[in-house]
């Protein structure tokens, strides 16, 4: 680390999930001296995929280097995918931050700026199959980490990855005193957080009603893949 305050960079576009966000910000937020960026176009409101509206606080054109820049999921992330501007701020803030972390399908977002390729990455249960079309090796993991890049599991997870990236930070005990102050002590009244757990009936029902939404990230990250192709094929002299 610089002697500046540690600088935590999140990304914020509509219909995100907003525990991917919260969840991570409340353990980083606690870092001493920490400067926590919410990350926008612009400084209205942003509506979750459930309502919540957050006030972003920094443009991305006003955006300083980061030392974690931070990408959570959501089903905004469809139109992310093809969103040239924040694939090319995500590139930018890449090339300096010390680490980089995708919470959820927030992964697949890191993939379609290319920052995915050749790395070991871990998302949702549901999209893990889609890291592989951006040149990832998907990982069934909460928590993965492949050097620089942070990733995790679905909403939840978002939580252990911020705490891994603290402990990389700054060492196992500062990270253990956040998790203790926020009492991230879960013992969950079902055993069904994954499919695992769950069962073969309710994965079913569940990816049933996951359908049209999976359909169309399909079809968003295809056309992510291509526009990457494209972007490559351009740049070729």
């Amino acid at each position: 680390m610089t002697d500046r305050p540690p600088r935590f960079g999140l990304l914020l576009f509509p219909d995100f999930t907003q525990l991917d966000l919260t969840g991570p910000y409340e353990v980083l937020a606690r870092v001493p001296g920490a400067e926590t960026h919410l990350l926008w176009k612009d400084l209205d409101p942003v509506r979750s995929d459930t309502g919540l509206r957050i006030l972003p606080t920094t443009v991305l054109a006003d955006c300083p280097d980061l030392d974690l820049l931070l990408v959570p999921g959501g089903a905004g992330i469809h139109a992310l995918l093809g969103d040239d501007a924040v694939l090319a701020f995500l590139r930018a803030q890449a090339r300096t931050a010390r680490f980089l972390a995708g919470i959820c399908t927030g992964s697949l977002v890191l993939g379609a700026a290319g920052l995915l390729r050749e790395r070991r990455a871990g998302t949702h249960w549901a999209s893990r199959d889609f890291l592989a079309a951006f040149g990832a090796e998907p990982v069934d993991r909460r928590v993965v980490v492949d050097g620089n890049l942070f990733t995790g599991g679905g909403v939840t997870a978002g939580i252990d990855v911020a705490l891994t990236i603290v402990a990389a930070l700054f060492g196992e005990e500062r990270a253990k005193l956040i998790q203790l102050s926020i009492e991230y002590d879960p013992k969950p009244p079902f055993d069904a957080g994954s499919p695992a757990g769950a069962g073969e009936d309710l994965t079913a029902l569940l990816m049933e009603r996951m359908g049209p939404m999976l359909a169309a990230r399909s079809a968003a990250v295809r056309a992510a893949v291509r526009a990457a192709v494209a972007r490559l094929d351009a740049a070729e002299p």
